[in-house]
């Protein structure tokens, strides 16, 4: 299959747990993200705290960053569990 193939996810136990593990990672750094920026919305409106709201829009802006990478990552890993299920059933005759 190739990347990015819904049907990736689904061939057995081992992916659908790997799959749900990424979502994971992914939601988490998704809300990260959401309250880097949130926060430091907040912190503009006092010239005391700009200095930190820069710093958490850059951690923030670094979180959205990380989300396609780690569905690439992800669909990397679930292409090659594909890979080496074929090659291990090819053998297992």
């Amino acid at each position: 299959m190739p990347l990015f193939h819904p049907s990736n996810r689904d061939r057995n136990d081992r992916t659908r747990t790997l799959y749900a593990r990424y979502e994971i990672a992914y939601t988490i750094v998704d809300f990260l993200a959401a309250a880097c920026f949130l926060i430091g919305s907040f912190l503009f409106f006092s010239d005391a705290t700009q200095y930190a709201a820069t710093w958490l829009f850059v951690a923030g802006s670094l979180a959205f960053a990380a989300k396609p990478t780690i569905r690439l990552v992800r669909e990397i890993h679930l292409y090659r569990m594909g890979k080496f299920g074929k090659l291990a059933e090819r053998y297992d005759d």
